[in-house]
């Protein structure tokens, strides 16, 4: 499963189409990817894994959200 992540990590180029935000306002899949990185991270320190997975969720809200929001 890592080695499928880390291959999806270099194959990324921008945020895929997420069927549960069909419309242009990309704005709640921002905050959920936003959300999901930092659970991710979090679940991953408590269990004291590798929180590479997690750079899929933060890759795509940097990509979805504005640069004002991120930074």
């Amino acid at each position: 499963m890592a080695e499928d992540i880390k291959a999806k990590l270099k194959r990324y180029k921008t945020a895929p189409f997420d069927s549960r935000f069909p419309n242009q306002n990309q704005t709640k899949n921002c905050w959920q990817n936003y959300l999901d990185f930092h659970r991710c991270e979090k679940a991953m320190a408590a269990k004291g894994a590798d929180a590479t997975p997690c750079q899929w969720y933060y890759r795509v809200y940097k990509s979805l959200c504005p640069t004002s929001w991120v930074s």
